[in-house]
C-alpha cells in the first residue's frame, strides 16, 4: 500500500495515474478493466476521469469527443453503488450507459463491482471494476478502503489544480491576480452553503448554538465531541462561517483516512527530493489554511509522533516542511473533532496530555440525536423536501405512525444515519405521503419495557456518576471531602469534566 501511495504522489499527469492504477488495482484485486468517474457537486452527473487509456474503445478517433462530456447518475447500478458504503456487485445488463460498458468489456466470467469515491462523508466519485475474485475483495475490506481514501484523494488533488491553472489562465487574460487558496482543495468551503442547514430548534441544539455564537468571532481553539453523525463538520463550517476568516478557507484534513506513514506530508507539505516518490514541491495543509481554519477531523486517531510535532505548530506557529530547511510562519485556527473520550485516551498514553490541553481551550460536546427527540420531525421533514428535490420525488407528508417510529428509535448512527433512511424511504415510496421508513429492529425496541436505550454512553455514565457525587458533597469541588477527592482527580481536572459535560455547579447544590 505504500508504493501505491507514494506511486499515485508521484504525478498529475491523468494518463500516467490512470495506467498507475490499473495496474495496482489488478496486482491487489485482480481487475482487467476498470474507470472512474468524477461526480457533480450535486451528484446529478458524472464525467470520466480515469481509466485504461490502452483499452480498444479509448483507441477509437470519436472517443476523445465524448469521453469529456458529462453524463447522468441515472439507472440501477450507479443508485445502488451511491447508496452502499462497501463494494456492490452489479451486472452488465444493470449497467444502462453504454459508454462505461463498452469501455469495461468484462469477460463472461467476470464479477462487475461498484463502489464510491468519498472524500470524508462526501462522495466525489465512482469506481467500476472488474474483478474474478469478490469474495477475496470483500474479505479485506480495510485495504479495499484505503485504496479508495487514497484515489479520491489524488482526483479531488487534481481538480482542485485544474481549477487552479484556468483561474491562473484567466487572471493573465484579464490582468488580474487570482486568490489562490480560495479554489486550491475542493476539501475547502468558504460561506456556509444555503442548502446546509442546521436544524432544530431543541434545548440541547439552542445551547450549542449559543457555544458557537460565543466562540465563532474570536481566534480562540475549538475541540468538538461527538458520536459518530452528529454533525461536528457542520457545527465546525457554522464557527468559520460567523468568524472574522469567513473570507478566507476551512481546509479539511481527516486524521483517519490518510496513512499514519504520509500524514505528516499531508499536513506540512514536503520538498522536492524528501523521499521516495517525491518528484515536486507539495503544500500541506497549514500553508493552505494559512490566514483561515483547519478542521481536524477524527483527532483521537492522530498517531502520537505527530501529536508532538502538531503541538509544536501550535504553539511557535511555524511549520517545516518534510525535507526542508527553514520554518514558514502561518496563521491558522484550529478547530478539532473526536468521537473518542481524549482524557481516557490521555490516562491510557494513546493521547499527548500537553496536546490535549492545548486543544480542550472551548469544548463543545454535541448531543446525539436519542437526546433531541424534539428535532426528528423537523429533521424528517427536512430530509424529504431535500431528496425529493435531488430524487425527483414529489412526497409531501409524513404518517403520525413513521413520526412515532422514528422517536422510538435510538439512532445509534445519529442524524446521519437518519438522512440515509429517509432517502432510502424516499426512494422507495410509491406515493405523496412517507408510511414506512425500515428502521433496524424496530420491532425489539418497541416490545421492550425497558427504556428506549437502556446502554449509557461513556459520557452519561460519568456525567452521572459526577453529578451525585457533587450532590452528595452539597456542590464542594475542592478540599477535604469535596468531590474531587472522592473521585480522585485533581480539581482542576474535575473543573473540565464538568464543563465538557455541561455540568453546572448551581445543579448540585
Amino acid at each position: 500500500m505504500l508504493s501505491f501511495a507514494m506511486e499515485l504522489r508521484s504525478t498529475r499527469d491523468v494518463v500516467q495515474l490512470s495506467a498507475i492504477i490499473r495496474r495496482q488495482l489488478h496486482v491487489l484485486f485482480g481487475t482487467e478493466s476498470y474507470l472512474i468517474t468524477s461526480l457533480s457537486d450535486n451528484q446529478a452527473t458524472q464525467r470520466l476521469f480515469f481509466y485504461d487509456h490502452e483499452a480498444p474503445l479509448a483507441q477509437q478517433a470519436e472517443f476523445a469527443g465524448i469521453a469529456g462530456k458529462p453524463f447522468p447518475v441515472l439507472g440501477y447500478a450507479f443508485r445502488q453503488v451511491l447508496q452502499q458504503s462497501t463494494p456492490v456487485p452489479i451486472t452488465t445488463d444493470q449497467l444502462c450507459n453504454a459508454l462505461c460498458r463498452d469501455l469495461l468489456d468484462p469477460a463472461p466470467d467476470d464479477t462487475l463491482m461498484g463502489a464510491v469515491l468519498r472524500q470524508g462523508e462526501v462522495p466525489v466519485g465512482i469506481i467500476l471494476f472488474t474483478c474474478n475474485d469478490p469474495e477475496t475483495l470483500l474479505a479485506d475490506q480495510e485495504v479495499f478502503d484505503n485504496v479508495l481514501s487514497q484515489l479520491a484523494m489524488v482526483m479531488t488533488t487534481i481538480q482542485a489544480h485544474q481549477q487552479l491553472e484556468a483561474r491562473l489562465q484567466e487572471a493573465s487574460r484579464s490582468h488580474l491576480v487570482p486568490v489562490e487558496e480560495k479554489i486550491y482543495l475542493p476539501e475547502t468551503v468558504g460561506a456556509l452553503p444555503d442548502d446546509v442547514a442546521i436544524v432544530g430548534e431543541s434545548p440541547a441544539l439552542k445551547q450549542i448554538f449559543q457555544l458557537v455564537s460565543r466562540v465563532a468571532p474570536t481566534n480562540s481553539t475549538v475541540l468538538l465531541y461527538g458520536e459518530t453523525g452528529t454533525g461536528k463538520e457542520l457545527i465546525a463550517k457554522a464557527i468559520h462561517h460567523n468568524s472574522p476568516r469567513r473570507n478566507k478557507i476551512m481546509v479539511k484534513v481527516n486524521c483517519a483516512a490518510i496513512p499514519a506513514n504520509l500524514i505528516e506530508s499531508e499536513l506540512f507539505g514536503h520538498e522536492r527530493g524528501a523521499f521516495t516518490g517525491a518528484t515536486d514541491r507539495r503544500i500541506g495543509k497549514f500553508e493552505l489554511a494559512n490566514g483561515g481554519t483547519l478542521f481536524l477531523d477524527e483527532m483521537g486517531e492522530m498517531p502520537l509522533d505527530l501529536q508532538v510535532k502538531l503541538l509544536r505548530v501550535l504553539q511557535e506557529k511555524e511549520i517545516e516542511r518534510v525535507g526542508g530547511k527553514g520554518t514558514i510562519r502561518v496563521d491558522v485556527r484550529i478547530i478539532a473533532a473526536t468521537n473518542r473520550d481524549l482524557e481516557a485516551e490521555m490516562q491510557a498514553g494513546r493521547f499527548r496530555p500537553d496536546l490535549y490541553y492545548r486543544l480542550n481551550i472551548f469544548p463543545i460536546t454535541l448531543p446525539p440525536l436519542r437526546e433531541r427527540k424534539e428535532d426528528i420531525a423537523a429533521l424528517a421533514k427536512h430530509f424529504i423536501n431535500k431528496y425529493n428535490e435531488r430524487c425527483g420525488k414529489s412526497v409531501r407528508s409524513v404518517t403520525n405512525k413513521v413520526l412515532q417510529e422514528l422517536a422510538q428509535y435510538s439512532w445509534p448512527g445519529n442524524v446521519r444515519e437518519m438522512e440515509h433512511l429517509i432517502e432510502r424511504s424516499v426512494l422507495l415510496a410509491t406515493g405523496d405521503a412517507l408510511r414506512h421508513v425500515p428502521l433496524p429492529n424496530l420491532r425489539e425496541q418497541a416490545s421492550s419495557t425497558a427504556a428506549p436505550h437502556p446502554f449509557k454512553t461513556l459520557d452519561e455514565n460519568e456525567r452521572e456518576h459526577i453529578f451525585n457525587t457533587l450532590r452528595h458533597c452539597h456542590g464542594r469541588i475542592a478540599g477535604k471531602n469535596g468531590a474531587a477527592e472522592i473521585l480522585g482527580v485533581p480539581p482542576t481536572t474535575l473543573n473540565s469534566k464538568m464543563k465538557r459535560l455541561g455540568i453546572k455547579r448551581g445543579h448540585t447544590t
